[in-house]
């Protein structure tokens, strides 16, 4: 069994972009300033656009534009102007869950493939076939489905219309994402990338004779999170996912930092490349799914894959933080690295390193030195400029981790 299975990073912004790219993505997926569902990312003004698919398409890596908010009448007109703008860029395809918009796409950006998004809800073989008579290459399956169904939708279309779908991050308790939760009580749209995730917060119980009183409703003595679901990770089951049929896989995280797509991008990468060499008949070696421990996270399941559903986290509505990001590093020569502060460390630390589609090492900090020369005996200050001589080689671009010692 060959893995021919796109990897499909995402890009909040430049810096995102780049660890996508460095870390072994076949394909990123990133938004315009206007029209994606990601309104907290950075994203990507007309001239970042042209300089982003510049830097993808010279590594040969595609680059997919969200263009899937649910537009209102006043932003169609702004519309015909950036799909043109974006066909001008050179971008490979749009992610699109309007009709509308489709039909606008077709006219404004006809060289752009047109990919349907998981916001459209796309459950079954009808509504994909119908989707690709209206010029769609790709749909983006809704993160309903189980591999069963999955399979059923493949054998039923066109093997020429791609599918893809989600394998890791967060997942949504709305169908799909079309969720009206943020809007009501908020007046955040998250239909249009703005969502408060009013799923994650704490609830209580207030009675109206009791002003002023709250009263706490208690899953598992931990508090009420009442839709607070469980991420999806789903780098054991590739093989599943390819016998059905798909042909690219997602990893959620616009609004993530350029370490979270640097180290999932990285373990997505190596597990693709062992199912390429194993068939999928020998399990992932242990250090590739225990990567994705060291990003910020909550509690994993396997989504609705397997027919059950990915479950609530029910005693904490934040994320799972064990380590940290204590330098990149820009250079290394003559057995120095050079680096780039992010979080303090100290000399004697044992440092966690990811090297660019490489397998992680660790290196002992024996001597640091700042910027001229100095020896120091911390690096507290974001950005500081560190020298770590007579140490081991360290791949430029690699991430240099540290585990939290806090709770």
């Amino acid at each position: 069994m060959r893995s021919t299975m796109e990897l499909l990073s995402p890009a909040g912004d430049m810096e995102c972009l780049e660890s996508a790219l460095r870390f072994g993505a076949d394909a990123v997926y990133l938004a315009g300033t206007e029209f994606g569902m990601r309104s907290a990312s950075k994203n990507f003004d007309p001239q970042q656009m042209q300089k982003a698919v510049a830097a993808a398409h010279e590594k040969g890596v595609n680059v997919h534009v969200t263009c899937n908010i649910l537009p209102r009448n006043e932003e169609i007109d702004r519309l015909p102007a950036f799909l043109e703008m974006v066909q001008d860029c050179g971008v490979d395809a749009l992610i699109i869950a309007d009709l509308g918009v489709m039909s606008l796409a077709e006219r404004y950006a006809p060289r752009v493939e047109r990919h349907v998004s998981t916001q459209a809800g796309v459950v079954n073989y009808q509504t994909a076939r119908m989707l690709y008579d209206m010029g769609a290459s790709r749909v983006v399956l809704a993160r309903e489905l189980p591999l069963t169904e999955i399979a059923q939708l493949r054998a039923k279309t066109p093997k020429e219309l791609e599918i893809e779908v989600f394998v890791h991050g967060s997942m949504c308790v709305s169908f799909s994402g079309r969720c009206l939760l943020s809007n009501y009580l908020t007046g955040r749209d998250a239909n249009h990338g703005d969502c408060a995730q009013p799923c994650r917060w704490k609830y209580y119980l207030y009675e109206e004779h009791r002003p002023g009183q709250f009263f706490p409703v208690e899953e598992e003595g931990g508090g009420t999170f009442l839709y607070n679901s469980r991420d999806l990770c789903m780098i054991r089951h590739l093989p599943e996912l390819q016998e059905a049929g798909v042909n690219s896989i997602k990893i959620e995280g616009r609004a993530k930092s350029a370490y979270y797509a640097a180290v999932v991008t990285n373990a997505y990468r190596h597990a693709l490349n062992e199912l390429s060499r194993t068939g999928g008949k020998e399990p992932l070696p242990e250090w590739i799914p225990a990567e994705l421990e060291k990003i910020s996270h909550r509690a994993y399941s396997t989504g609705f894959y397997f027919g059950n559903e990915p479950g609530q986290t029910t005693d904490d509505g934040g994320y799972i933080r064990r380590y940290e990001v204590a330098a990149v590093c820009e250079d290394y020569r003559d057995g120095t690295a050079y680096l780039t502060q992010r979080n303090r460390f100290f000399a004697g630390d044992t440092l966690d390193v990811l090297p660019p589609n490489g397998i992680p090492f660790f290196v002992t900090v024996e001597t640091m030195l700042n910027g001229e020369g100095e020896p120091i005996e911390s690096a507290p200050h974001a950005m500081q400029k560190v020298i770590l001589p007579d140490i081991r080689p360290i791949p430029p671009g690699s991430v240099l981790r540290k585990e939290r010692t806090d709770p």
